[in-house]
């Protein structure tokens, strides 16, 4: 498969927004409570997506007969992902909770061949052990850490398996709506979700507002994320195979760490940059353009 020039471009813009924004996660929920940093979030973030989609003439309307399929892909593709990501990270470091959530593509091709019967080339296997091993190198100097904190660990791998199913669940959606759309309501049902938990279980750390610094993690993820990257990846993983949307993000982590290293001035050592490269290998797997055979030109 191949992608288009606006899929590449969004592609590229998907990996620096989602990327950068690992560090300046973990910085907003640094002192401040993280359900209710999601939540505010999304709160802002919302409003500029149904502007976006009113804009581009996009109908709101979703069929009554897809409101259960709805419900579902937003289980799977934000409650889980949102809910456990953002509790996870305050425990762990930025680029290593990236590191951990971006499993993703290694439980996609597992999913994918144990339940939906997907057959995988051989370079895509091949793409997916290499995105598998440089995940390992990102995580080698961080193995003891990571002991001590099991929690946050299984918080992200948990994440990362059921954002896997719904990359899955999303390719084969029977909604035929715009992919806009289904985004718009999956991020009301989780704004909705996330309010109510943040009110459940933080609502007595609400005494301290939000600096100025942390109001802008706060704009930044409301916008680049939740107005924009979510979008993104969702059209993604609607319109190219499982395993191209999955590995072709694989860049992300690995810019994590990078940016957080830069930010919080953690030491690279030689894994890192040696997973740089089996993750751009992975990604190569994917998205290099396969070659077509000449045809077969027969004399008169």
């Amino acid at each position: 498969m191949q992608l288009t020039r606006q899929q590449l471009i969004l592609l590229v813009l998907l990996t620096i927004v989602w990327g950068i924004n690992w560090p300046i996660m973990k910085f907003g929920v640094t002192g401040f409570p993280p359900l209710t940093f999601r939540t505010v979030c999304m709160w802002i973030g919302l409003p500029v997506l149904a502007l976006f989609l009113v804009w581009r003439k996009v109908p709101f309307r979703i069929a009554r007969e897809h409101w259960r399929e709805l419900a579902v892909l937003t289980v799977f593709n934000m409650l889980f992902w949102h809910t456990l990501a953002i509790l996870a990270i305050q425990s762990l470091s930025s680029g290593r909770a990236a590191i951990l959530g971006y499993t993703m593509p290694v439980f996609s091709a597992l999913i994918g061949a144990a339940w939906f019967g997907q057959r995988l080339a051989g370079r895509a296997w091949f793409g997916v052990a290499s995105a598998a091993l440089g995940v390992v190198l990102l995580l080698w100097h961080e193995i003891t850490t990571l002991s001590g904190k099991p929690l946050g660990v299984a918080m992200m791998l948990v994440a990362a398996a059921t954002w896997a199913l719904g990359t899955q669940q999303m390719r084969r959606t029977r909604i035929a709506h715009p992919t806009l759309a289904i985004s718009f309501w999956m991020t009301v049902i989780t704004t909705v979700w996330m309010t109510a938990i943040a009110i459940l279980f933080e609502r007595e750390a609400w005494a301290a507002w939000p600096t100025p610094p942390v109001w802008g993690a706060i704009a930044y993820n409301a916008l680049g994320v939740f107005a924009f990257a979510q979008v993104v990846w969702l059209m993604l993983a609607r319109d190219l195979p499982p395993i191209a949307s999955t590995l072709s993000v694989m860049f992300i982590p690995v810019l994590g760490v990078f940016s957080g290293a830069w930010w919080l001035g953690e030491v690279l050592h030689w894994q890192d940059w040696t997973a740089v490269a089996l993750v751009m290998l992975a990604i190569a797997t994917v998205l290099w353009p396969s070659g077509t055979p000449r045809p077969d030109v027969r004399p008169s």
